[in-house]
């Protein structure tokens, strides 16, 4: 365990972990390491989010132990080997295994939290679901549920909005490549539709950008990478997004109907990334000793930036009622 040398009990650092034979990168911040951890799960697969979790929930230190990890082939952890092969699902779900582990044994803790964004929750509901013995509670935001479900209503929203805008571009891109079985003819195809999720509020609700400035911008704008960090995020984003695509939209939560822990699911009302309505009869079905679903109405995507003092707010509260901290 790292510390301060001004506060042995407070910590702000980096640190390089190996886990299952690869060494990636974690960011710790705290202003009490005595208190309980949360591992953040980002999504993608390759789209690292520690650079705005810090920005927004910076607050959330106070209390816990915040854990940002860069995954495998993503962020900070890019390197071209990862273009060797094609990432399976499964290694990141028993990296995460190991790094829960650690961060056990680094911080004596017996359990953690883990909130998952996104592509962080088809990791974090499979470890909850099959390694729940060190985990306290468990957070998701943007879930994904039926991956080929989950694209069709994201690309049905998509034209329809094109449609309804006289989009002429945007409609160029999209008619005729509908994704099949979630999978789009293209890669290509998928960032158009990707970039017309972006700009029309289904992923970010208030902040309608393209898609490469909703990705890019915030890395120069904010603390988290330095900027010869960022050709590698941008890499390892665009690889593993494409060739990891056909395993991610073959998960399905529905196979997931209980967990041994509490959970609090957070969705944004106009979600048309990982479509809210999928999020909602999921959780509706899912056992649980405590559930919460707590719905951010000024939000797409992440409510965790698009309403940062109300998640916040949410998930302190869900904390303090679960685990009594």
């Amino acid at each position: 365990m790292k510390e301060n040398a001004k506060n042995r009990f407070t910590a702000d650092y980096e640190e390089w972990v190996t886990l299952n034979g690869d060494r990636q990168n974690i960011r710790v911040r705290s202003k009490d390491i005595r208190n309980p951890v949360i591992l953040f799960l980002h999504g993608g697969p390759g789209v690292c989010d520690r650079h705005w979790v810090m920005h927004y929930q910076s607050s959330l230190a106070r209390h816990y132990t915040m854990v940002l990890w860069d995954q495998r082939g993503s962020g900070k952890s890019y390197r071209n080997s990862v273009r060797s092969r094609i990432p399976q699902v499964e290694e990141y779900i028993q990296d995460a295994r190991v790094l829960v582990e650690y961060l056990c044994q680094c911080f004596e803790q017996d359990k953690i939290i883990i909130a998952g964004h996104s592509w962080g929750t088809v990791i974090g509901t499979a470890l909850a679901s099959r390694y729940p013995e060190h985990i306290m509670a468990y957070i998701s935001q943007g879930q994904v549920v039926n991956g080929a479900e989950n694209e069709r209503i994201s690309y049905e929203f998509c034209l329809e909005e094109a449609r309804k805008r006289k989009d002429e571009k945007a409609l160029e891109k999209l008619e005729g490549n509908a994704p099949v079985k979630g999978v789009y003819p293209s890669a290509k195809a998928m960032r158009a539709q990707r970039d017309c999720l972006t700009r029309y509020g289904g992923s970010d609700y208030k902040e309608r950008g393209g898609l490469i400035p909703a990705v890019l911008l915030p890395l120069f704008k904010l603390e988290g990478y330095k900027l010869g960090e960022i050709p590698g995020y941008a890499k390892g984003a665009m690889y593993l997004s494409d060739v990891m695509w056909p395993q991610v939209i073959s998960q399905n939560a529905h196979t997931i109907k209980e967990l041994a822990m509490p959970v609090l699911m957070t969705v944004g009302r106009h979600d048309y990334n990982t479509p809210f309505t999928l999020a909602e009869s999921w959780f509706q079905q899912l056992q649980a000793p405590y559930k919460e679903l707590a719905w951010f109405e000024d939000s797409a995507h992440s409510p965790i930036k698009e309403e940062p003092e109300k998640w916040g707010r949410t998930v302190e509260k869900f904390l303090k009622k679960v685990t009594g901290k």
